[in-house]
């Protein structure tokens, strides 16, 4: 088990109650084992570690591999919209990830709209049913936020799609909640909906420019509407500074900026994509 192990760490309460020995990583003990089994545990693990397990150690892989191999395979597979996915049960070789023999493999749809996090909720049963065992050590670790960049958090209004939102926002919004810009202040998008058909079909949508990253507050829903790259997402809460709802960021920000630019067009005011400064790699110079 990893260490320090929370509290709340199931496996560890299930082997406390059980009676069952306990090591905290990377300390295995000395004793011999048969198999080992690891799920999402996040490390390389050693060949000398491997060769203690005379019929060696099994990994369970939320995915259908060789799809989504690395350390993010449910967030990748609500990302790119996949329709199923499954649990494949293989053999851990030294030195890269997910890469030996499948010994099990079972596929399952992926319930519609459903979140990383739900998702993962799944498969962990169902991995749980395609593992047997007895007298074996236990590497497992809890679920741990996956390896994401803050820049994959960073609405592109321009180049995504209303579908390409939701997505990413069902991949990685339990994680971390997507960015944009409001006149150049960085914001967070707290809650997004789907828009219905009634609130589409209003004038104010229609009648004007559309402009990718145009916000309007639609007061019959409560929601704030901003323009993708081909249609509308929805807006209940947002962060700026503190969490506010749709409305209270209409009445605290977009109404003064309606009120002080009173001949702007709607599609001046709008969210615009946050653009994270990059790491530069140094160069080395050799001196001859």
């Amino acid at each position: 088990m990893p260490s320090p192990s929370p509290r709340g760490l199931p496996v560890k309460q299930y082997a406390v109650q059980s009676q069952l020995p306990i090591y905290e990583w990377p300390d295995v003990g000395s004793g011999e084992y048969d198999v080992g089994v690891v799920a999402s545990f996040g490390r390389l693990l050693s060949e000398a570690l491997i060769l203690k397990f005379p019929y060696g150690i099994l990994n369970v892989h939320p995915s259908c591999l060789p799809r989504w191999r690395g350390p993010a395979p449910v967030i990748h597979t609500v990302l790119h919209g996949d329709t199923v996915t499954g649990v494949t049960i293989m053999q851990i070789r030294p030195k890269r990830f997910d890469v030996g023999p499948i010994l099990k493999q079972e596929t399952i749809p992926v319930p519609p709209k459903s979140t990383a996090k739900e998702l993962e909720a799944v498969l962990s049963r169902l991995g749980a049913n395609m593992v047997k065992f007895s007298n074996i050590l236990l590497l497992f670790t809890h679920l741990v936020a996956p390896k994401i960049s803050a820049g994959t958090s960073c609405v592109k209004w321009e180049e995504q799609t209303s579908e390409q939102i939701f997505r990413l926002y069902r991949a990685i919004g339990n994680i971390i909640p997507l960015q944009t810009l409001w006149m150049a202040n960085t914001i967070k998008l707290l809650d997004l909906v789907e828009v219905n058909s009634s609130v589409l079909a209003d004038p104010k949508l229609t009648g004007q420019a559309l402009i990718p990253g145009s916000v309007i507050y639609h007061k019959q829903s409560q929601i704030l509407l901003v323009y993708c790259k081909d249609s509308w997402i929805g807006v209940r809460s947002v962060m700026l500074k503190k969490a506010l709802t749709a409305t209270d960021f209409y009445n605290g920000y977009l109404h003064p900026w309606y009120h002080k630019n009173s001949q702007a067009q709607p599609s001046q005011c709008r969210f615009q994509t946050l653009r994270l400064p990059t790491k530069k790699k140094q160069k080395k110079t050799v001196a001859m």
